[in-house]
Parts: structure tokens; sequence; C-alpha cells
């Protein structure tokens, strides 16, 4: 970008990461409305931080109710959405710390851009993989209801599409695997990298 220039300082992520005595990496939750994504990562946020790691926990309706206010449920607002939110995850990698996020991210070409901007050895993807069923039996928010009725449009897994993970770390099948069991299978990847 002309006119900008990187700025260095003296303390980098290596310095950050030694004063917290672990590594840092991006937790990043993927599935439908409704799939235990939110659910998951709280338990294991709560579990990182019982072990001191520090965390930080992004979630889709905390940051459109500030960073990302000023975009709709387009498709291109959502793209926006979730670039602007792997950016932040970004940040807070280099400042040492574990990040993890719950969003729906519904195609694979911006589950890749995420994986780019943060760095494919920071990056960790969990495909929370529960039946579209299943999230409608859920419907904790209501929303589906809503999609269904046409109040809601373009909502993932009924009027907008959501593409199957190719390249996830972890499968967690929260229709018949208790959270505590998925969070168990993550702590084994996180551990491994921090």
């Amino acid at each position: 970008m002309k006119n900008v220039n990187k700025q260095d300082y003296t303390i980098n992520r290596k310095h950050r990461e030694a004063l917290k005595k672990h590594c840092s990496c991006l937790v990043w939750f993927t599935g439908l409305s409704g799939a235990g994504k939110s659910t998951i990562a709280n338990l294991l946020e709560k579990e990182l931080f019982k072990q001191n790691i520090h965390t930080y926990s992004l979630d889709g309706d905390n940051l459109r109710r500030g960073l990302n206010k000023d975009l709709t449920f387009s498709k291109d607002d959502r793209f926006e959405n979730l670039r602007r939110t792997a950016e932040t995850a970004k940040l807070l990698v280099d400042a040492g710390i574990v990040v993890i996020a719950a969003f729906i991210t519904p195609y694979e070409k911006i589950r890749a851009e995420i994986k780019e901007i943060v760095g494919e050895q920071d990056y960790i993807e969990v495909f929370v993989n529960t039946p579209l069923e299943v999230c409608e039996e859920r419907d904790v928010k209501g929303l589906y209801k809503k999609a269904r009725s046409g109040e809601i449009k373009n909502f993932t897994g009924i009027s907008a599409p959501f593409e199957i993970p190719k390249n996830f770390a972890i499968e967690v099948k929260t229709a018949n695997e208790k959270p505590e069991v998925a969070v168990e299978k993550i702590m084994n990847i996180v551990k491994s990298r921090i």
C-alpha cells in the first residue's frame, strides 16, 4: 500500500510469548448456527484459563455490536465481517494470546483467507459438524424459525449455503458427542501448538 510502511518495535511476539510462558495461536470454530460452537469455545477458554493460558474469545454477535456494527448480513458484508475478525485475531496472536473465534464461516474461500491472514502455522480450524435438523431443533436464538418464515434473508443452511470444510484440524459431532469430550480433543491439538 502506497505511503504505508511497517513499523517495527523492540518488543515482538517472541518476547510476549516468553513473558506469558506459552505460544499463541487462533482456534477458529466453524459450523451452522446452533451447532454448539460458542458452547464449546466457552468451555475451551475456561479450560485454558485454568491452565494459566492467556486467551481471548471473539464472537460474531459481540463484534457486530462494535467493530463490525456498520455491516449487514449480505454476502459481501459477511465476508468483510470475517476478514476484520481475522485481522483482529492476527493482532491478538501477535500479542501472545490464544484466540478463540466462533463464527459460522460458511464458505471455503473465506476460511482459506482467514488461514492466510493469520498464518497457517497459527491457525487451528474446528469443524462443529452438527446436522441442520439438530441445529433447528435447538434453535437457541429463534433464528431458524425466522429464516423459514422469510423474516431473515440469506440465512446459512436455509436460504444461503454452508460449504462443508475440507481442511479442518478437528471435527466435533455435537449430535452424539458431549461438549466436554470435544474440548478434550481440541485441547490435545492446542497444547501441542502452544
